[in-house]
């Protein structure tokens, strides 16, 4: 099956003038299952429906935006895969160089608020035409948001954009409801009840039901609505209880609908059964081709959804916290595919998800209760009713390994450790280590304060010791050597100076240097970022300690990587400020050596903080932890 028409004389090709849909994305066009687009536009094409990609068009004209007909039922509009803004910026509020989604890494492909530039052209040129949007940038924005590149509550997406209809979530129970019934002559205007769905509407036809949030202008005005906005909005994305969440906007009313139902393992086997091509449209080859693949080529996805439930990711927010899976059948037959494919290597990148080693719901209660609210099933510690089991996805992992053609297959995706270690059966972490690493394991402990820990939602340091000392273990019995890279973030809600010292302290002591270290960036609509924002824990509206200078997050940051010379004079600061000299010098314990110690170190001529590269650390050390 070739890929979706990009132009008018493909899409004539395929027997029509004008499709039904025009889809829009910030992205290159990649048919992936790893995209949003490709998974939407094979889903509408497998229900009959013709779909015409629109990618990264040009928002500075009108030529590419009429390159299509005006679409039977409707356009669809994405950012793509990541928020547009998050592409463009990193932490720092720097103009990224480059961009994964984009042909040849090249950025300024796409528009700042991309989903709100492409919504406004179309009005401009088509008017009336129903546009309905979608993916992760119209869903984490879809309430009034804090928009941390203006420092700024903005209103939702829908409102900015002039949307007719917005999907949050995973939308593929959502666009096939909304393409019956535009198809059946149902005006958009009407369409007010799809789940996984939100609309605006006027305040007098407000649904009888639901649930409030402090209005667009309250939670510009006041941190604490924002704080108690926020609450609201996650603790009514469950499935099974989830009410309607409504928030006024000037003379309109919000309404968000209730989440779309998770897919069932049949009807995800069926979307990942779809033909995609699985690489990105051969227009881009003269360009190098789109880098975003090369992470996914050869990667399976078998799960969905994550109770983990970090409060600084938007997956609960947007996948849900429910877990669904596919069967072993339809992931062993991707595999199989892949060995197919002519560049194939031997090699099975990721057999992943939101979090790689989670196959069954949390416990059996939300089934039909639903998620605890305001809960978390693995922070500060396991719940007692959770449900620990790793026999299933083991079972899969050993059907891929015995596959023909297949020499390795790994696990890159996160794994929850706390998870692999509340379970009272070892063969999992045995496996895992000795047949399902690449080298290295990408971990998350993200720091070791037990307050900063539990403002971040994640389990106290003491489990990831346990599992790293039990990793080490198995992998000097097994005669490996393989090493785990723990990611680490810096300046999150909640960490003080007191804080990243002490997390420099653990990562000393550990032996522990990391490479790479995350600022904490406030993406929207997170729980982490609310704290951000209003200073306020939106679960007990108690105040957090935020961060916020870019001379404290510098040296929160230097923090983590205190080895480093080049951060020696940032650290040396920040420890005098907060009476810590003691961690200045040349003892076991010192974090960084004093300015004399340093000019012991330089080379003449050399510039007061720097030193050779031979002298940066022992080759051994750079091995474990490159």
């Amino acid at each position: 099956m070739p890929f979706l028409p990009v132009t008018p004389e493909e899409l004539r090709e395929r027997g029509t003038d004008t499709p039904d849909f025009v889809y829009i994305t910030g992205d290159a066009y990649v048919d992936h299952p790893s995209f949003g687009v490709a998974i939407i536009s094979r889903v509408l094409e497998h229900r009959g429906y013709s779909v015409a990609i629109l990618p990264q068009p040009d928002w500075k004209s009108d030529r590419d935006f009429l390159r299509f007909p005006r679409p039977r039922l409707a356009f669809l509009v994405t950012a793509g895969n990541i928020d547009s803004m998050v592409a463009h910026y990193t932490a720092a509020k720097k103009k990224r160089s480059d961009d994964a989604y984009s042909a040849g890494n090249r950025a300024g492909k796409r528009p700042d608020r991309a989903v709100t530039v492409y919504c406004q052209k179309l009005r401009q040129l088509y008017g009336d035409v129903p546009i309905l949007i979608g993916g992760l940038e119209a869903s984490l924005r879809r309430f009034a948001h804090y928009d941390y590149w203006d420092d700024a509550v903005r209103p939702s997406v829908l409102v900015e954009s002039g949307a007719d209809l917005l999907m949050f979530g995973m939308g593929e129970h959502s666009i096939v409801e909304l393409a019956d019934r535009l198809a059946a002559g149902e005006p958009v205007s009407q369409i007010t009840d799809v789940r996984g769905t939100c609309y605006l509407t006027d305040p007098a036809n407000t649904p009888f039901g639901c649930a409030e949030c402090p209005s667009y202008a309250q939670v510009c005005e006041s941190r604490e609505a924002y704080a108690k906005a926020v609450r609201i909005q996650y603790d009514q994305q469950d499935e099974i209880y989830g009410k309607r969440v409504i928030q006024r906007h000037g003379d309109k009313m919000l309404v968000q609908n209730e989440p779309a139902l998770s897919l069932t393992t049949e009807e995800l086997d069926a979307v990942y059964a779809l033909p995609y091509m699985r690489t990105y449209h051969p227009m881009y080859e003269a360009e190098g081709g789109v880098p975003a693949i090369k992470e996914v080529r050869f990667s399976i996805t078998h799960n969905r959804g994550c109770f983990g439930f970090c409060n600084f990711c938007s997956i609960a927010l947007h996948q849900g916290r429910r877990v669904s899976v596919r069967s072993k059948e339809s992931v062993v037959e991707e595999a199989k595919l892949l060995t197919a494919l002519p560049d194939f290597k031997g090699y099975i990148h990721d057999v992943g998800g939101p979090t790689a080693n989670f196959r069954h719901p949390s416990c059996e209660k939300q089934l039909t209760k639903g998620l605890c609210r305001g809960k978390k099933c693995l922070a500060p510690k396991p719940c007692g009713n959770l449900t620990v089991d790793h026999q299933e996805y083991l079972q899969l992992l050993r059907k891929l390994r015995t596959l023909p053609k297949v020499k390795r297959v790994f696990i890159r995706s996160g794994i929850r450790y706390d998870y692999v270690m509340a379970d009272q059966n070892q063969d999992f972490f045995r496996e895992l280590v000795h047949y399902h690493v690449s080298g290295q394991l990408k971990v998350a402990p993200e720091h070791c304060a037990p307050g900063v820990l539990d403002k971040m939602g994640k389990p106290h340091i003491e489990t990831y010791k346990a599992f790293q000392k039990r990793f080490y273990d198995l992998t000097k019995s097994m005669n490996l050597e393989q090493y785990l890279v723990p990611y680490l973030m810096s300046s999150h809600p909640g960490s003080t100076m007191r804080d990243a010292i002490q997390l420099a302290c653990f990562l000393k002591e550990e032996g522990i240097r990391p490479e790479q270290v995350q600022d904490f960036y406030p993406t929207p609509g997170t729980i982490s970022t609310a704290m951000f924002y209003t200073g306020l824990d939106p679960y007990t509206m108690e105040p957090v300690y935020v961060p916020r200078t870019p001379q404290e997050k510098a040296e929160q940051r230097a923090l983590l990587q205190y080895f480093k010379p080049e951060n020696y004079a940032v650290i040396r600061a920040a420890l005098r400020k907060a009476g810590r000299r003691d961690l200045i010098g040349r003892g076991p314990h010192c974090l960084v050596p004093a300015e004399d110690r340093a000019a012991e170190l330089r080379k003449p001529h050399r510039h007061p903080d720097s030193i050779p590269r031979s002298a940066k650390r022992p080759r051994a050390e750079k091995k474990r932890n490159k």
